[in-house]
């Protein structure tokens, strides 16, 4: 019995949509970050980029535990000297709930070549519309 292992040329990519309402971000960016590496299909290769395409909808209404809204910050630096910057997830939520979603299936993808290349293939919207809707995606179920 031989291993099967796939090469980028031969890889067939789907498209999956995620209703992120009413569900824990943790668990949404898990569902996400799993279809994206490929770890879902059975030809699994890690070497190689076989993960499929993700829409998320709904991202304004993702739920954060606990107190997380208020102690949770996110920081970045503008790359001038002092230009750190802290944004609660609270006001993150309000103004840019995409990128609140964005962030935390990024943070689970692998940090190489094939991690970046699979974050391209996500597609977050806030509200329930999206603009992929000639792609026939198949609906996810998160736990």
């Amino acid at each position: 019995m031989s291993t099967t292992m796939l090469k980028k040329e031969t890889v067939e990519r789907k498209w999956y949509v995620i209703d992120a309402a009413d569900k824990t971000l943790g668990k949404v960016a898990v569902a996400a970050a799993t279809i994206l590496n490929g770890k879902h299909r059975p030809e699994y290769t890690p070497h190689v980029d076989c993960g499929e395409c993700v829409i998320v909808i709904n991202a304004s209404k993702v739920v954060l535990t606990g107190k997380k809204l208020d102690q949770k910050i996110h920081y970045h630096h503008t790359g001038y000297i002092g230009g750190l910057k802290a944004v609660k997830y609270r006001t993150l939520m309000e103004t840019k709930p995409e990128m609140a979603v964005e962030l935390a299936v990024k943070g689970m993808l692998p940090k190489n070549s094939i991690g970046d290349n699979s974050f391209t293939r996500l597609k977050v919207y806030a509200g329930a519309e999206h603009e992929q809707a000639a792609q026939k995606p198949i609906p996810v179920e998160v736990k």
